[in-house]
């Protein structure tokens, strides 16, 4: 799963598990936001909106959990 951690400088950097590479922002679709999860898809980045939104909701259900 490749994910966005972060944007800036004209560089993007996204994790693949336990690596990080940087790619330059204009390899980003311009949807694409810090934490989205992403596919390449043609020689650019694009955010793959369920995987997102899956990773968001367990995410917060575990930052729910800590409050129980």
């Amino acid at each position: 799963m490749l994910i966005v951690d972060r944007i800036g400088d004209g560089i993007a950097v996204i994790e693949d598990g336990d690596s990080r590479f940087e790619v330059p922002r204009k390899k980003l679709s311009p949807e694409v936001r810090e934490g989205d999860v992403v596919v390449l898809r043609g020689g650019v980045y694009v955010a793959d909106t369920n995987s997102t939104e899956k990773r968001r909701r367990e995410i917060q259900k575990l930052q729910d959990s800590f409050w129980e």
